[in-house]
């Protein structure tokens, strides 16, 4: 099994963590985590990837062991976010990657394939939105209203998901099983976004959301127009992200891949395994055969 390796480097300024395994002349792979999270979501998918691609999972910053600065000191958006992630990758020599997005990790990818469409091979989706269809109207009703009017009043229901148990929730719904689903993912996410001021980091974010949204015509035309690979892996139980929102994937890409599976938002939590096998099949099908392992970076 292929040694995985932490690692910091620093991005305009700020220190970013990412994990990174397997041959470094194999296709790259690029893991982009969502909210309340981490690269530690990847933490058991990059083994079962590195014996045949290169495999980078950083931390945006405000999450996991990367820098959080104050709101004070740095723009919370998704344009800083895709910004800071193109950093590490042009600091790393990355020019062309497979992308795996989940949720937030979404948003940022779209907007590094809108500027540089030549640099992503193939997307892997796991619960990564990109069409109106895939919103649930229930979990999204109160961040659109404080995207649209930040106040006091708006602001109280979108705070629920910085506790403990919204964030609970977004492990177990849709999970048949839950003890499949280790507890210490909520503790470990939780204590991270409960750190000082990092509310004021998830709340930047919250309203900046709204903005992907519009992004998503341009997305669609970029669909259309390089054909990319696309796997959408979906727990079809997830309560913020549809399974809709992976079916509507084929209505721009027709040849676009959807797995819906039983569970959740964080679907690798509870069928590892089976995503796994998923994706490497469709990366065989999708990629060009991979060189001959050689060693991964020092």
């Amino acid at each position: 099994m292929s040694a995985v390796h932490h690692r910091h480097a620093v991005v305009d300024g700020h220190r970013v963590f990412y994990r990174e395994a397997g041959p470094v002349d194999a296709p790259t792979v690029v893991l982009l985590h969502g909210y309340p999270t981490s690269s530690h979501m990847f933490r058991g998918l990059i083994p079962l990837l590195a014996d045949r691609y290169h495999v980078i999972a950083p931390d945006h910053l405000g999450f996991g062991l990367s820098d959080a600065p104050p709101v004070e000191e740095f723009d919370y958006t998704f344009d800083a976010l895709a910004d800071i992630t193109a950093g590490l990758l042009a600091s790393l020599g990355v020019e062309r990657y497979v992308v795996y997005v989940q949720d937030y990790g979404a948003p940022i990818a779209w907007r590094l394939a809108l500027a540089d469409p030549d640099a992503v091979t193939a997307v892997i989706t796991q619960n990564g939105n990109a069409y109106e269809e895939g919103f649930v109207d229930d979990f999204w009703a109160d961040l659109w209203a404080y995207a649209a009017h930040p106040d006091a009043t708006t602001e109280a229901p979108v705070r629920q998901a910085l506790t403990r148990e919204a964030i609970r929730w977004q492990y177990l719904t849709g999970v048949a099983d839950p003890s499949l689903v280790d507890p210490g993912t909520w503790e470990h996410d939780h204590a991270l976004v409960s750190r000082p001021g990092n509310d004021l980091v998830q709340l930047s974010l919250f309203r900046d959301y709204a903005t992907n949204r519009t992004l998503y015509p341009r997305l669609h035309e970029y669909f259309r127009t390089t054909g990319v690979p696309l796997l959408a892996v979906w727990g079809e139980g997830d309560e913020i992200f549809g399974p809709a929102g992976a079916a509507a994937f084929t209505r721009d890409l027709p040849d676009a891949r959807v797995e819906l599976l039983p569970g959740g938002h964080f679907l690798l939590e509870s069928a590892l395994d089976e995503v796994a096998a998923i994706i490497r099949d469709f990366l065989a099908t999708a990629l060009p055969t991979p060189a001959p392992a050689v060693a991964a970076r020092a």
